[in-house]
């Protein structure tokens, strides 16, 4: 296989491990990355590692041009965008009655926009209408989006609530085009959001254990082997849907 994976935020946490099993599967892995450039170095290396290309691009998905230039040298490096995975995400934890703007704004563009605009440029490659082969785009959605989230943030929910949304509403449209569209609701992982969020990875088991039917947080690597799952042709029938990965919370 040499169709081509992009997955943004992909130099840690979910991402990363995306990375590795999108390789593991025979994806050529397009690592987008917007500080982190010796972390998502990294993942490329250990992409090759298994015997597949990979490049690791910067840019912030929320700067409209960023992203056009993006799939521009993905498309010129490995060629047009197959699958694209909107794993790229910040938390800012917010209280309503001690609202900053500015850092609600910042979540609203990289959670929600930024996903917008890397779908928008992805179905310019895949759509079959323009040319393209057709292809999946997996939005990392949250259980937040469901349940409105842990303390003081709300405003991390409501951009997951946004994305799932949007998602529904890209099925529609993108069918027409060989492009399906799906999220994945993470619940409590050992993901860098949850780590920072809690405190450590001690905490986040403890949560899990009070409030997770199967007593335990999920690993990055059980969300990364569904979302190469669901950019396979064994999920050709599957759009439009928003898949919890959550134990049961």
């Amino acid at each position: 296989m040499t169709d081509v994976m992009l997955v943004t935020g992909g130099s840690r946490g979910i991402g990363a491990a995306i990375c590795r099993r999108a390789a593991q599967a025979g994806w050529v892995v397009a690592v987008n990355y917007h500080g982190a450039a010796d972390k998502a170095a990294v993942v490329v290396a250990e992409v090759e590692a298994m015997g597949r290309r990979a490049i690791a691009v910067q840019a912030d998905t929320a700067d409209e041009t960023a992203v056009a230039a993006m799939y521009d040298r993905v498309a010129g490096e490995l060629g047009p965008v197959k699958a694209l995975v909107n794993n790229a995400g910040i938390v800012e934890k917010l209280d309503l009655h001690n609202l900053d703007a500015g850092r609600l704004r910042r979540m609203v563009e990289v959670n929600v926009i930024g996903c917008f605009l890397c779908a928008h440029q992805a179905l310019r490659q895949m759509s079959t209408q323009m040319g393209g082969a057709g292809g999946t785009i997996v939005n990392i959605s949250s259980r937040a989006a469901a349940s409105g989230g842990l303390p003081r943030s709300v405003g991390y929910a409501a951009t997951k609530g946004a994305l799932d949304s949007f998602t529904l509403g890209l099925a529609k449209e993108a069918a027409l085009h060989g492009v399906r569209s799906v999220a994945i609701r993470p619940g409590l992982i050992h993901s860098d959001i949850h780590v920072a969020g809690l405190g450590d990875r001690t905490a986040v088991e403890t949560m899990a254990r009070a409030s997770v039917p199967m007593g335990r947080a999920g690993e990055p690597e059980e969300i990364a082997g569904l979302a190469v799952w669901l950019c396979g042709s064994e999920a050709s029938y599957v759009t439009g849907a928003l898949i919890d990965v959550g134990g049961g919370r």
